[in-house]
This record gives C-alpha cells, structure tokens and sequence, in this order.
C-alpha cells in the first residue's frame, strides 16, 4: 500500500465522540487513532522531541502498518544556517529510530525568511541527511515559487532523493469570509501557490480545509484524481488533512477517502471496517507526552 492519510496530530480531545468512541481516555488516543488512520503528520516533535520511552509507546501502540511522518525540531529547521544542525538532525532521527517500518517520510519545514539566497545552505544539510531516512522539504518563501528559483530547488531535491511538501491553502485563502477562526490560520499559514510537484518517489500533501465542509468539495474533487493518478504511476502519497477548527480535520480524512475509494485507487481505511465498544472510563486531561 502506498496511500497513507492522517491529521496533523493524533491526540485532540474533541474528537472524542467522533473519530473516538465516547468515553475515550485521552491514553488511549494514538492507540485509537492507529486503529482508523494510517499516518499522522507529527507536528508535535517540532516542538519537543519524545524521550526513548516515549518512542517505545508510540511503536508499542500502532500497527506496523501505520507511519509517523515527523517534522524535524524548529531547533534545527528554525535556528539559523542549516547546515550547522545536520548533527542535531541525525541526532534526532538516532532518537526515533526504534519506530523502525513505522517512520514514514520525516518532513523538514523552512522558515518564511528561508529563500532562495539560502539555497547553498540548504543543499549542504540536504547532502549531510542520511539517505536511508526519506525526507520532504516545505518551501514556505514566496521567492521559491518563481519558475527559475522552483525549477533549480526541483533540480537538488531531485538529485538527492528529497521529496516536495505541497501545501494547499486555497480553500482559506480564496474564501472570502473573515472571522477570528480564518484570519488567525491566514496568519499562520503561508500565502503560496499550489504547485503539485513530486520528488523522491514520493508526494507529501498538506491540504488546509474550510471549516465549512461544502466549501472544499471542488478541492477535493481536483484532488481525488490526482492522488489517483500518482498512485497509479507508484508514487507514494502522504496526505494530511488540517482545518481551522482542528474538530472538522478527520471528516476531510473521510471526504477524500470516499474519493479515492470511488476511483477504485485505495482500499477502505481501517476507520472503515472497526467495530469497537467504546470504553466505560471518562476522558481523562490531554497529554502529548
């Protein structure tokens, strides 16, 4: 299978009642999670990276099927020259390394100053990953995007086995309301243009829905043959699924699946054929770590 789809985080609280039964203990969500989606963006590491024991739960709770695409640690990706952090990145890969067939694609996002100026520094921490651990590039400055500048970034990422990141905006970007929940993910999200490009062997979607379910049915209509198509060619696809009211993002899992499985391009996820009691404990408090 080369289709893997998940959200940007495993552990949200209210998803319970949805994407988990009710009555799910916030220590049981990556186990539950696992057990209906195939990936998970991990945005978390980008914050704090787990401990060893903490990497151990992670494997001990998901199936050998699933795959943690982890972003690399803003104290390598947002600390200045990349090039000075390849030892803090393969140290970190070193730290996870225990997932082993369930590390799926690590995913490397540039700051918004990050251009093309920097684009010797990027191919001397590019040139110093180690090969055996996929990796994906997210290209966040607008300047990357200008055909001369984009077609010499395809180039290195392509000579090195890197994968592209796509990221869509467009379904918060083309809408025209406004409001705190919209404006605050305009904010956070860059302003770019979808180029579906591929590198690497692989795609890495990031698709930023409309809170607003009808809202992304065009998108998803694009995307669904799309995705279809790279599948077919034997591409492998990573698509995670993100919303501003982060509640909604396994419903766009869902969406797009419907899609793909219309096509005759996936096969049903594992959400599709559980039959799970919920547990009798209540929720208990978040925790990441």
């Amino acid at each position: 299978m080369q289709f893997y789809l998940g959200c940007a985080v495993w552990a949200y609280k209210d998803w319970v009642g949805d994407l988990f039964p009710a009555g799910s203990r916030s220590a049981d969500f990556l186990r539950l999670y696992g057990r209906r989606l195939t990936a998970v963006e991990g945005n978390t590491t980008f914050y704090a990276t787990p401990s060893p024991e903490v990497v151990s739960r992670w494997a001990a709770e998901t199936p050998d099927t699933f795959r943690f695409c982890l972003k690399l640690p803003r104290a390598v990706s947002h600390a200045g020259p990349l090039v000075a952090q390849v030892a803090a990145a393969r140290a970190f890969v070193e730290r996870v390394a225990p997932l082993g067939e369930r590390l799926g694609p690590f995913f490397l996002q540039l700051p918004p100053g990050y251009g093309p100026a920097q684009r010797g520094d990027l191919a001397r921490f590019l040139e110093g990953w180690p090969r055996e651990h996929p990796l994906a590039v997210e290209l966040r400055h607008a300047d990357w995007y200008a055909p001369a500048h984009e077609q010499r970034a395809m180039e290195l990422l392509g000579r090195l086995g890197i994968g592209r990141v796509v990221m869509d905006v467009r379904p918060i970007r083309q809408a025209d309301d406004a409001g705190e929940l919209l404006d605050g993910a305009r904010e956070r999200k860059p302003d770019v243009p979808m180029h579906p490009l591929r590198s690497g062997g692989m795609a890495m979607v990031r698709y930023i829905g409309h809170p607003d379910p009808a809202r992304n049915d065009a998108w998803l209509d694009e995307w669904a043959p799309r995705i279809a198509a790279w599948l077919a060619e034997g591409t492998a696809v990573y698509c995670f699924m993100h919303c501003p009211d982060e509640s909604r993002s396994p419903a766009l899992c869902r969406a797009i699946q419907r899609r793909l499985l219309a096509l005759g391009a996936v096969p049903p996820l594992p959400w599709d054929t559980l039959a799970e009691a919920p547990p009798d404990a209540p929720p208990e408090q978040l925790s990441l770590f």
